[in-house]
């Protein structure tokens, strides 16, 4: 294939840090475009061991022969000084993880853009597709957006959208997203480079918000009704996962957290809010404020993530079994 002489001296600098960019960077490599550098955060450490490994993005840069660049805050002026010595001509940016300053968006000669994963102007912010699941969206998608300094605020230069799949995880959604949204930046950065792009100005009228998960969220609230529970479950996962307290009917021992990865809606379900009210060698469905829901993949901290049928071999939950809700700060004494 015949790459053209104006992607060969289009020179992008991308901005990336979790997994929903990577599928942007090698798009934009893969297409042929001039990538001068790839701007991600520092290495952290992770897991129980506390390794510092890189990101993703970051191995598929170094394997691509695209330099890298971690500041620990991007906005210095010696960070600054370093992007604008790339002399770059766009910015690509998505899950990068740090806000860019004026003076940073200004560098570019055509500008900055960003892959944001919702149909804007609907969730902005941190959090889109996990908001989505969770308030029972059945539609995501992604936006093109030129970066200004108020967040996820700019003109949109293309969208695409998907269904959401019922059981569908917010890991899972993104990755799809990541997916669908890649080619959309690499025909933008084409119609930059022609003049040809028209960004849409958003309507300020239907402006929703999708702030950043917190961990306490995750907390179980069994007086909901199921089908937001099953939603909280979804859009929980990867990230701070949705977590519950079972109580043995038959044990005087503490409530033991159990995480729940995967849930099923089962709305014909009647009982007492997080009381069991099916359980044999195969399934446990609690009841909810409204419905039931039934336990798929399950985890106890510090074991590993499986199926409701596997964890049923080494452990009994029983009907009249009772599934809480405890604060975690306080550690106080549980209630339904």
């Amino acid at each position: 294939m015949t790459i053209p002489d104006t992607k060969r001296s289009t020179r992008i600098v991308t901005f990336g840090t979790g997994d929903f960019a990577l599928p942007v960077f090698e798009s934009l490599v893969d297409a042929g475009y001039h990538v001068v550098s790839l701007v991600t955060r520092p290495d952290r450490p992770k897991g129980r061991k506390q390794d510092t490994t890189p990101n993703a993005i970051k191995l598929s840069a170094l394997a691509r022969g695209v330099p890298v660049f971690q500041p620990e805050d991007v906005n210095l002026s010696d960070s600054v000084e370093h992007i604008r010595s790339l002399k770059p001509d766009v910015f690509a940016t998505a899950a990068y993880g740090q806000i860019l300053s004026a003076e940073l968006l200004g560098v570019p000669k055509l500008g900055a853009i960003n892959l944001h994963g919702s149909l804007l102007p609907a969730y902005r912010g941190a959090a889109p597709v996990a908001r989505a699941i969770e308030n029972g969206e059945n539609e995501a998608g992604v936006t093109v957006i030129f970066m200004t300094p108020r967040i996820d605020a700019g003109g949109m230069l293309a969208r695409a959208s998907v269904p959401i799949d019922p059981n569908e995880t917010a890991g899972e959604l993104e990755d799809r997203l990541a997916i669908l949204g890649a080619p959309l930046i690499v025909e933008t950065i084409d119609r930059l480079v022609r003049g040809e792009a028209e960004p849409l100005k958003q309507e300020r009228a239907r402006v929703t918000r999708a702030p950043k998960l917190r961990k306490e969220e995750g907390l179980i609230d069994w007086n909901l009704p199921a089908q937001k529970i099953h939603n909280l479950i979804r859009a929980m996962n990867p990230w701070p996962l949705a977590s519950t307290y079972w109580q043995s009917n038959k044990s005087e021992k503490h409530p033991i957290r159990l995480i729940v990865h995967r849930s099923r809606c089962e709305p014909d379900a009647e009982g007492e809010a997080g009381s069991v009210v099916a359980a044999d060698s195969e399934k446990v469905i609690v009841a909810a404020g409204s419905g039931g829901v039934r336990l798929v993949t399950v985890q106890i901290e510090g074991k590993k993530p499986m199926p409701i049928e596997e964890f049923l071999r080494g452990r009994k939950i029983e009907l009249g079994d009772r599934f809480v809700k405890i604060d975690e700060d306080s550690r106080s004494r549980p209630n339904a």
